[in-house]
């Protein structure tokens, strides 16, 4: 008897930059899975996808997400860590507070990025390897939330920098992450740099409802999220 055809496999891993949090149509309102979400474009093109990224996981939190994951896994795409900083925390603190107190919150969460997230990505992605170890494992970066010069009103322009100083640094880390796990790393701070949080055309949320959706990509920066995946 001839073996099976090999049919590839996709599974999608992460957090809410994953899920499609702020891009509305959501097909999952708990983990706010949406079908604008780059996995979701991705996975069109794989006759088996297994969508399980969720909102507010962290690196800890993966292993129920693993399960989808096998050696029939050809294809793996993961946006992780930015809630091991306390992402939502350091916006909170940062919309509530003043500069001195969001910039003292972003170099705790940038501490963290030095010092703790490196051994906890590289935990992560071995993870990800034994479980599927034929498969091409693609780690995706996170956006600066702001341009420049926007002349944005809803935080001040120290507190930007800090937030954008921030993603650089958290994008450094993970960059380096992936080159030690062999994976391909997809750097999308360049594709957002003109369409920040305030800009002419935004890609990324700015305070919205739900609150949940705020600051994290809308239905055209998913869309910049696959182009990069897929350029």
């Amino acid at each position: 008897m001839a073996p099976a055809p090999f049919a590839p496999e996709y599974v999608a891993l992460g957090d809410s930059y994953a899920s499609g949090a702020g891009a509305g149509s959501y097909v999952d309102s708990s983990c706010r899975r949406s079908s604008n979400a780059y996995p979701a474009l991705q996975g069109e093109d794989f006759p088996s996808f297994k969508f399980v990224a969720c909102s507010g996981a962290t690196t800890k939190s993966l292993k129920s997400q693993f399960k989808a994951l096998s050696p029939a896994t050809s294809f793996v795409t993961i946006t992780i860590g930015g809630n091991d900083l306390g992402f939502v925390d350091v916006l909170t603190t940062c919309t509530l507070n003043g500069n001195s107190s969001c910039e003292k919150r972003v170099e705790k969460a940038r501490a963290f990025a030095r010092d703790q997230l490196p051994g906890r990505l590289d935990t992560t992605y071995a993870a990800i390897k034994e479980a599927a170890p034929s498969a091409q494992l693609v780690v995706l970066g996170y956006p600066r939330l702001f341009t420049p010069d926007d002349g944005c009103r809803t935080l001040s322009a120290r507190k930007r920098q800090a937030l954008n100083d921030a993603a650089d640094e958290l994008s450094d880390v993970i960059s380096a992450a992936a080159s030690r796990a062999g994976a391909r790393y997809v750097d999308v701070r360049e594709a957002f740099a003109d369409h920040g949080v305030c800009a002419d055309e935004p890609w990324i949320n700015a305070l919205v409802s739900p609150a949940d959706d705020s600051y994290h990509p809308n239905k055209a920066g998913q869309a910049a999220y696959f182009a990069a995946l897929t350029g």
